[in-house]
């Protein structure tokens, strides 16, 4: 396993990434209403990505044909936008989008309610959300790959839910995916001694009920295998040697 050590220069490209991606999951979560198909979302999106001169990640990549993955109640990740799947009324949509600006890449998810949700679903979005910053707090120079896993897996398992086992987190950068693979769930070894300029894409990925999941006929969408909804928070992540930077997220409110 390499893992890339990024230079100034390159944190500085990505930093900017981020920021952009923080902008587009903004304007686009504002956008989220009942009756809206996911093919709109996903059009929008690509529309605000390459407003601020920037490319999709996720377009063509492994063939996945769109900008946006979206992914409703039960769908975990990798949604294909439709224009028959219309949003409704206290459905929860998961949002993961990724933005190429000027060679690197920043990746982001994000879960929204639509309307009135119900308060388990509600829940399970700021409890995932949560997840997520109890794995960062590991995320410094000295401490180790698995500890940001173990840190998100104790906090989303004291509440019952079931941590996505099949579907990991990644190193980032010119690639989408680079080394080192980031899980969520309990990891018996310590993983990789964490260094000042890893970029890491951070993504805890909850269901209500249990862990399974299975993927669809299209080979893309994962839904949770006992039908419970699924929750997704992601970021992109800079380790230092003081408090990790989140290069996706300006506000800890957002």
């Amino acid at each position: 396993m390499s893992v890339s050590i990024k230079s100034a220069r390159e944190i500085e490209l990505m930093r900017a990434a981020g920021k952009i991606l923080e902008k587009v999951h903004d304007n686009l979560g504002k956008a989220l209403r009942p009756g809206m198909s996911t093919l709109e979302i996903d059009r929008l999106g690509e529309e605000i990505i390459k407003s601020y001169g920037c490319i999709p990640s996720f377009k063509n990549y492994n063939g996945y044909p769109a900008s946006v993955c979206v992914s409703v109640n039960n769908e975990v990740v990798h949604g294909i936008p439709s224009k028959a799947r219309l949003l409704r009324e206290g459905d929860i949509v998961s949002l993961d989008i990724g933005v190429i600006y000027k060679g690197y890449h920043s990746d982001a998810a994000r879960t929204h309610g639509i309307g009135e949700i119900s308060k388990d679903a509600a829940l399970l979005i700021e409890r995932t959300r949560q997840s997520f910053f109890e794995g960062i707090k590991y995320a410094k120079e000295g401490h180790h790959l698995h500890e940001i896993s173990n840190a998100i897996a104790a906090y989303a398992e004291s509440f019952g839910y079931g941590v996505v086992r099949d579907l990991v987190g990644h190193g980032i950068g010119t690639h989408l995916h680079e080394d080192p693979q980031i899980p969520n769930f309990w990891q018996k070894s310590r993983g990789v001694r964490l260094k000042a300029g890893m970029t890491l894409a951070i993504e805890p990925m909850i269901n209500a009920g249990r862990f399974d999941v299975v993927w669809q006929e299209d080979n893309w969408t994962v839904v949770t295998q006992d039908g419970s909804l699924s929750a997704h928070y992601e970021n992109t992540v800079l380790v230092t040697t003081g408090e990790p930077e989140i290069l996706s997220l300006s506000s800890v409110g957002a």
